[in-house]
């Protein structure tokens, strides 16, 4: 048998693992065929596992368990780690500065640029093999973590590492499972396990897994060890949400899914333990094959950034060059006292070979105006970067949620001062503007309207119009359940046999009560029952399902039971059982879920709820009284801003059942396109359906949106909100959110019109298409042109845009893709409504790509991930539909109006710093270098040093690093409060204002002014200055006088660029001058062989040292001065304005910096840990339930923030178990 079962492992090319594995299988006969019970050999590209049977999948050489996140080795570090750090550009540069020192032509001593590049690169280095040794340390914890593993009819503690695919392990209560697992057997009469896939995908409802019944007898290890079955499925893949296999048993097949798989990182929860079979191991496991390569985002000052840069290189090139050819100029037989044939090997200055002096002076050249690209400006920026997210942003108390306990999270430094300049918000509507806390409000039932009320919505609107609107209050002595606000005495307590439909009545209440994948948890009574669901809107409907008397209690894999009240006669209670047969699942294609069951006396019934869209799509005829009184139904409710959901059903005949149930078990079986052939599958029973009714389930506005919208409109960002509700609904919405009000004028571009409905109706897909396209066409040119027209006349009205999903999808089409960009463009807002997960994304990055814009999007669920990664900047919602868009975000907060805070105040605040701090560098360094290059013409252009090889060194390392920090961090040019209450603030970023061409000319003008000064006054010192013993003042006199001066200058210039002055500025502006001064003092006696010897004493024994000191600085700054005063009274930026308005103002009590310390309960420290973890891209996006990969977040937790890499993978996947405490 080993011999037959190896055979056909070999045909089955399970072997995906390494490429010896696919040479051995390819080598098999190719003309052997194996029959396995009743299916057919498998395709190449799936996998054969033999459980209990490690001889037979051995030949397959499957990847053992261990894994390895580690990115060097003791032989690779160096290497692999010099190449990391060389790939940056900057010091890639740094590097050729310090090879052309050691040439001979280098005026200045290698050590000097050797020692800083160094002290980089090992910082560098250590800070990578801190993090490395910490996977190593994960890794080690992960892998020895103990299993039980079936050996001899037993149970043996092993680590995870030695499993091996096919292995049988049980897993107990609170446990990690240590790989991918077939679910086998559970200590549950039932087969089900509940598990906790929080690890995933950061939710923390419990998710039901149930056992195939055929192996629901292997628990015990004697039983377990009779386990000989073959598992035939799908290669290792990233798919967290699918699983396509089937398992042979007995010479049965059995159709495998992922309600039978138990991921590795997720955990078992309610369950003593159970029993799997091994089926994915170590890095082929699904969760270890989400990690992946993340292109990092980099903001527009980055690029910015990198053109100024790319603007020094040019200045040190045109530099060089001027002085390479006054040096080939220069040089000449005629200055013989100079001695140039002198040294002719050498061909520096040799008079007789000007175009090699000519090449090698551009060398000498190089290296001498080297410091023009500081050495410490990225590292400089990085720190800034690192402390505003993690010390300010994080630590914010007005962007702190005490309700949830939640904070702010920044998750990556690199988007800091691209939060000052975002100019179009991307929104999801539900969990995002509203509260994603799902209360049934009202219902329609067979054509009659039920429930009483104002909605939230409803009272903004009419606000907003202008006229009063008294709310409806529901009786306070009634204690509702949390998820049902309905009220409405005529379905109450069995009110609704009275009613004209009860039979309708019953059945949308049972439907509401089966169709839903819902867990109860906890004693079977309706006041501690509760329900664990997807999503809060299935947990709001089975809740109302309970309070109208069919309270569900109890579910199994084939059974669903319902205490039903007032069903055969008034205050009788009864518990009913129904067979659940069939469950046709939802996802965001279908838009609706639909369960077979089986009445007590065998009546089948399918029960289907979805969106009215796909709903009214597949109902039969009649009843066309009710479908028209329903549709108005919805619509009523669309307006009043409620999420509505349609209820069909239909009865089933045993022989057309049982022949629908056949396809079913086919396509369900297949191992290729098996979601593809269920759907089709599914489409020929849910047709011909009668319609009950439909509910409205109300999802309240967060607290301070509206307010939070307005501001940021008034701040000059455009707010688009994508959503999948229907029109009325996102209507009344931005209404209530002021996103669009009466003054404006609106473009409504739907597809529910007349119309197109009457095409719809005749059923003919490509005239559909073709008449809905013509459609948007001819409605685009229409509001563009009435858009021109309205912008420049006098009245200048605002714009708002609403389109709907179906007919955005043609206007995405190419070659209207231009005209729908330059409408939305002209528009104060746009709403996009019923659009799905994928139209988000292409919305946000036609704005981002098509205008080159900077773009924000903000969401709460996963299908919101394809749209956060698509724009500049993402920003999650710490909500109710788990952490995926937490997980895949840049930026994390609690509620939409935090916003306000994390643009106005630490994004303005982060892009004016920065802006500070990076013309600051190029100021500071093109003014050094520029003396460097006037002396160059005072030694016939030979290269020679002005300053100290140490002092250029050092210049941008100690004398001028500290002050420039300090202002990245805490310059502040208004306050928190006036920030807020003066949002066209904001507008100076999205200009950028701060950085710009004029902004960089400006500087260098006044650089080269400054250098001008420092260097001519120092040089006129030389001849007027007298020491002590009557001598002129030397070279390297005049250089330490032309330094010092210079160090006090660059640094007065700073603290005048500053709009708030702390002692800290004091302290690092007078800390960085003194700490020159010690240095000069001590260097100046150390070094007796250097020219600098003794130069400082020398210097501070002259009244005109002290005279240079004074007026050189004074002089120097006085045309910033003077340009600065002229600015500020002509022509002031905004924020200046401000100042004078509030310059007498007392400086706000700032609040206290966050810490959460031991506030956290266990449930709150787990999510702020998820929280925590750096971002990853889903490979899928787009999709609705796609989730993002994982990183480590052991760096995070060291208070390191590091870049996105693809060896960064899943480390809390497979934690450690811990005890659960309880």
């Amino acid at each position: 048998m080993p011999e037959k079962k190896g055979a056909h492992r070999s045909r089955g090319n399970g072997g995906d693992a390494s490429g010896c594995s696919y040479r051995l299988l390819d080598s098999a006969p190719s003309s052997r065929t194996i029959q396995l019970g009743h299916i057919q050999p498998q395709a190449p590209g799936h996998r054969t596992v033999f459980c209990n049977d490690r001889e037979a999948n051995y030949i397959a050489k499957y990847l053992g368990n261990a894994v390895s996140t580690t990115k060097y080795n003791l032989l690779t570090f160096l290497p692999k780690g010099l190449y990391e750090q060389f790939r940056r550009v900057a010091n890639l540069y740094f590097l050729a500065i310090s090879c052309l020192s050691f040439t001979p032509v280098s005026p200045v001593s290698p050590v000097t640029n050797v020692i800083p590049l160094s002290i980089v690169l090992f910082v560098s280095l250590i800070k990578e093999a801190f993090e490395d040794w910490k996977r190593l340390q994960n890794d080690t914890t992960i892998n020895n973590s103990p299993v039980d593993l079936l050996q001899d009819k037993r149970w043996e503690s092993v680590p995870w590492k030695m499993l091996e695919v096919g292995d049988i392990i049980r897993v107990k209560q609170d446990g990690f499972f240590p790989a991918d697992l077939l679910f086998l057997a559970t200590t549950n009469p039932d087969g089900v396990c509940y598990t906790e896939t929080a690890n995933l995908d950061g939710e923390t409802n419990l998710k039901i897994r149930k056992a195939l019944e055929k192996t629901w007898d292997y628990v015990t290890p004697e039983k377990a060890s009779e386990f000989k079955g073959e598992i035939q499925c799908e290669k290792p893949n990233n798919s967290l949400y699918t699983f396509t296999g089937n398992l042979v048993l007995q010479k049965q097949t059995l159709s495998l899914g992922p309600n039978q798989i138990l991921l590795r990182g997720c955990s078992l929860r309610n369950t003593e333990y159970i029993v799997g079979a091994v089926i994915f191991t170590g890095h082929e496991t699904k969760v270890m094959m989400n990690s992946m390569n993340v292109p990092s985002k980099r903001s527009m000052l980055e690029r910015k950034l990198d053109k100024v840069i790319a603007t020094l290189f040019g200045v040190l090139l045109t530099l060089c060059l001027i002085g390479a050819i006054g040096s080939a100029i220069f040089v000449d037989v005629r200055y013989y006292y100079l001695q140039l044939l002198i040294d002719v090997e050498s061909q520096q200055f040799n008079p007789r070979n000007r175009i090699m002096v000519f090449f090698l002076s551009i060398f000498t050249l190089i290296t001498l105006y080297s410091p023009i690209i500081p050495i410490s400006l990225y590292v400089s920026i990085e720190m800034i970067k690192f402390i505003q997210s993690t010390k300010f942003i994080n630590n914010d108390l007005r962007m702190y949620h005490t309700e949830t306990n939640t904070p702010a999270l920044a998750r990556t430094s690199n988007l800091n001062e691209e939060l000052g300049q975002v100019e179009f918000i991307f929104s999801d509507k539900t969990g995002t503007l509203t509260r994603n806390l799902m209360e049934f409000f009202k219902c329609s039932v067979g054509g009659e309207t039920y429930g009483t009320g104002i909605t939230e919505i409803e009272m903004e609107v009419a606000k907003e119009n202008g006229t009063n609107s008294e709310e409806v209050q529901n009786p306070s002595s009634i204690n509702r359940d949390k998820g049902f606000n309905f009220d409405d005495a005529r379905l109450m307590c069995g009110a609704w046999r009275n009613e004209p439909n009860p039979d309708m009545c019953k059945e949308f209440f049972r439907c509401l009560a089966i169709c839903h994948t819902v867990l109860p948890e906890g004693e079977e009574t309706p006041s501690k029952l509760r329900y664990q669901a997807a999503s809060p809107d299935e947990a709001a409907l089975v809740t109302a399902a309970k309070n109208f008397g069919f309270f569900f209690y109890r579910r199994t894999p084939t059974m669903v039971y319902v205490r039903e009240s007032h069903v055969e006669k008034m205050g009788k209670v009864q518990d009913v059982s129904y067979e659940i047969l069939n469950v046709l699942e939802f996802n965001s294609t279908r838009k609706r879920q639909s369960v077979v069951c089986r009445y007590k006396d065998g009546r089948l019934v399918l029960y289907c709820k979805g969106a009215d869209s796909v709903i009214y799509e597949r109902l039969g005829g009649g009843n066309d009284e009710i479908k028209k009184i329903t549709r108005v139904h919805m619509e009523q409710y669309g307006e009043a801003g409620l999420r509505t959901l349609c209820l069909a059903y239909r009865d089933l005949s045993h022989d057309m059942y049982e022949s629908w149930n056949e396809k079913f078990i086919q396509a369900k079986s297949s191992l290729r396109d098996r979601e593809k052939k269920l759907d089709e599958v599914s489409e020929l029973i849910e047709k011909d359906l009668n319609l009950i009714g439909c509910t409205a389930i109300e999802d309240k506005l967060q607290e301070g949106v509206p307010s939070c919208i307005e501001t940021l409109s008034k701040a000059g960002i455009k707010i688009w909100v994508l959503t999948g509700d229907k029109l009325e609904t996102a209507i009344n919405i931005a209404y209530a959110c002021k996103l669009i009000n009466n003054d404006m004028k609106q473009f409504i571009i739907s597809s529910e019109t007349d119309e197109i409905r009457e095409v719809e109706n005749r059923g003919d897909q490509v005239e559909i298409a073709q008449f809905i396209r013509e459609t948007v066409k001819t409605e685009l040119q229409k509001y563009h042109g009435e858009a021109q027209k309205i912008l420049n006349g006098p009245s200048r009205q605002k714009l708002a845009l609403l389109i709907d999903g179906k007919c955005l999808m043609y206007a995405l089409d190419p070659t209207l893709r231009s005209m729908l960009l330059s409408l939305s463009l002209n528009c104060s807002s746009v709403v996009c409504c019923r659009v799905s997960p994928l139209q988000k994304a292409q919305v946000t990055r036609l704005v981002r790509k098509g205008a080159n814009k900077i773009t924000l999007s903000i969401g709460d669920g996963a299908n919101d991930v394809g749209m956060i990664q698509a724009a500049n900047i993402g920003v999650g919602i710490s909500g109710l539909e788990g952490m995926q868009a937490v997980m895949a975000s840049d930026f994390a907060i609690a509620q939409f109006r935090f916003l306000t805070d994390l643009l106005l105040v630490h994004g303005r605040w982060s892009y004016l710093r920065l802006c500070k701090v990076v013309s600051y560098f190029f100021y500071k360094n093109l003014t050094f270098t520029l003396t460097q290059f006037w002396f160059t013409f005072h030694t016939g252009f030979s290269g020679q040093r002005f300053y100290d090889d140490w002092c250029q060194s050092l210049y941008n390392v100690i004398f001028t690093a500290l002050p420039v920090v300090i202002v990245g961090l805490l310059d502040k040019d208004v306050s928190v409060e006036q920030s807020k209450k003066y949002p066209q603030l904001y507008k100076e970023g999205v200009n950028n204002t701060f950085f710009n061409w004029k902004v960089v000319g400006t500087l260098a003008f006044f650089s080269v002014y400054q250098s001008i000064v420092v260097f001519n006054f120092a040089v006129i010192s030389s001849t007027s200055g007298l020491t002590p013993s009557g001598l002129m003042l030397g070279h390297w006199d005049v250089s330490t006088l032309a330094f010092t001066c210079l160090v006090i200058t660059v640094n007065l210039r700073l603290l005048m660029m500053c709009s708030t002055v702390t002692r800290w500025h004091n302290i690092s502006i007078g800390g960085s001058v003194l700490l020159w001064f010690i240095f000069i003092f001590i260097y100046a006696i150390v070094f007796i062989d250097k020219g600098t010897f003794f130069t400082i004493y020398v210097l501070m024994s002259t009244i005109c040292f002290y005279l240079m000191v004074i007026l050189l600085p004074t002089v120097a700054l006085l045309g910033d001065f003077i340009y600065e005063g002229f600015q500020r009274w002509l022509f002031p930026y905004d924020y200046q304005i401000v100042q004078e308005i509030h310059r007498h103002d007392p400086d706000p009590v700032c609040p206290g910096l966050l810490d959460i310390g031991n506030q956290q309960s266990p449930e709150d420290e787990r999510r702020y840990a998820f929280a925590m973890l750096p971002k990853e891209k889903s490979k899928h996006t787009g999709f609705a339930f796609d989730s993002p990969g994982y990183e480590s977040f052991f760096a995070s937790q060291q208070g390191v923030g590091t870049p996105q890499r693809a060896w960064d993978v899943v480390r809390r996947a497979s934690m450690k178990p811990q005890p659960r405490e309880q």
